[in-house]
Parts: C-alpha cells; structure tokens; sequence
C-alpha cells in the first residue's frame, strides 16, 4: 500500500513531464525552441517534436503571407506638387530565428512598426525622385517595384521577405486639394463664360441676319405689291377708258353713281351744297314718260 502511494505521484509527474516536452507545429507556422531565451532548435516542418520540460520553451510565428497598411504619407515629388499616398505591403516572415534575434520578445507588433518605418522611407525616397505626372500615370506599377526592391535588402535584417508594395490612394493634401478645386472651379467658370460670349456672339449674327433678311423680305413683297398695284391700275384705266369710249354718257352716270354712294353713305358727316350743282344732276333730271 505504502509502495503504491509513492509509486503514483511519480507515475503523475512522468507523465506530465512527458506531456510537457511534446508540442505539435501546425502546418501554418514556425516554431523556435528557446532555452533561457537562446534559439536552441527551429522547427519549420510540422508534426510533433519535443523540448525539455521546464527549460526550454517553444515560440511560434505565423508562416502565412501577412499584410501590412501604411498609413496615409506626404510626400514632394521633384515639381514639389506634394501628395498623400496610402499604401499596403505583403510580406513573410522567412528567417524565424533571425526574427527573432532581430525583434526579440516584441515579436511580430514590433516588426511591422520597424517595417513601417521602412517602407515609408523607401516610399519618399522613391516617389520624391520622381514628378508627381509620373506617380499618377501608368508607370507607378516601376515605382511600386522599386520600393519593394529597395525595401527588400532593409527587411531581410529583420529576417522578413517583402513580397509587393502597392500604392492603394494618391491625393492631394486638403489644403492643396481645395487650392485645385478653386483653380479648376474658375477654369471651368472662365470656359463657361467664354463659351456664353461666343453663343451670344453666334447669336447676334444669328439675329442680324434674320432682320436683314425679314427687311430684304419685306421689301421684295412691297416692291412686288407696288408693282402688282401699278399693273392694277393700270388695267383698271385700261377698262374705265374703254368704257368710256365706247359709251360716254353710261360711263359718267356710271361713275356718279359710285360719286353717290361713297358720299351719301350714312357714316359720312353733313354735307351743306347748292341743289343746282353738277353733283345732283342726275338726281333732279325728270324721268322720260312711260
């Protein structure tokens, strides 16, 4: 009895101790095995794998690609046309026990602050070499490549690969941004007014024309009209004198009676004249016998 009461907290500090030496590395990372904080043993491949009970310790990173936004950076490229640029890094950690000398107990929060620092020296040094056309056009896809590159040779120190660099946002700093918007606002307010001047200059011509036109119009149709009367009267001649050639004293009554007609109309005022003239004669010559 007294055997088996020694024998089983023995028995329970084998198998912990036991327990405590196998760790497993999942396929997603690396593993480094510390002993009083000097790498003993890295561990890439995963599987399970062993350490020494209550000396030695085990540290995992993750093995995946990792991302990393930097913030919004000023930059003054060469026409001193100075930009806010975001940008993002892929990276890895590819040397495990090299990060780990190079970051110690700060691990990967403080690797990034330091690749941070990296990238946005990089970032200036690259994009300040360069005029701010050149960032903004098509070829940015050689300036990303050149501050990967120039970050590459930096961040291996830290024991990280830098896989890309992108440029996410290039705008213009507030105070910058609203100064264009100004000169662009009267750019266009300028165009607009001179598009309204020549408008209203096509439309004056416009307008002028057309009066001229409407003045040779209507002068045309007087002439015209002046012409049509002419002929009228003179047709309307034509036919009083044959008319009256050919019967004199019809054409007097005739033209008399028209005399009467324009004169007695009841609209005309009061007319005052002697009975005896030659107005009334044919209103006073006595009717021929039945």
């Amino acid at each position: 009895m007294r055997k088996t009461t020694y024998l089983l907290p023995i028995l329970v500090i084998l198998v912990a101790a036991a327990l405590s030496s196998v760790f497993i590395v999942d396929e997603r990372e690396k593993a480094l095995v510390l002993q009083f904080g000097r790498v003993v043993t890295v561990k890439e491949d995963p599987g399970l794998a062993f350490k020494i009970p209550l000396i030695q310790e085990v540290v995992a990173y993750d093995d995946r690609i990792l991302s990393r936004e930097v913030g919004p950076l000023e930059i003054t490229p060469l026409d001193d046309r100075r930009l806010v640029v975001d940008a993002f890094a892929r990276y890895r950690i590819a040397d495990v026990k090299q990060f780990r000398q190079a970051v110690g107990t700060g691990g990967i929060e403080l690797a990034e602050r330091r690749l941070d620092n990296i990238l946005r020296a990089q970032t200036r040094e690259v994009l300040g070499s360069v005029s701010s056309n050149d960032i903004l056009s098509s070829d940015r896809a050689t300036l990303m490549l050149r501050i990967r590159n120039a970050a590459i040779s930096e961040a291996r120190g830290l024991g990280l690969e830098v896989i890309d660099v992108r440029l996410k946002r290039t705008d213009l700093p507030q105070a910058n941004l609203e100064a264009t918007f100004s000169r662009m606002r009267a750019e266009r307010e300028r165009e607009a007014a001179d598009e309204i001047a020549r408008g209203e200059e096509a439309a004056q011509r416009v307008r002028a024309q057309a009066d001229r036109t409407v003045v040779e119009l209507v002068s045309d149709a007087k002439r015209e009209s002046e012409i049509a009367r002419g002929e009228a009267d003179a047709k309307r001649n034509a036919i009083f004198a044959t008319a009256y050639g050919a019967d004199q004293e019809f054409f007097e009554f005739y033209r008399t009676l028209n005399a009467y007609r324009g004169a007695l109309n009841e609209n005309n005022t009061t007319m005052v004249m002697s009975p005896d003239g030659d107005f009334f004669n044919y209103l006073k010559t006595a009717l021929p016998d039945q």
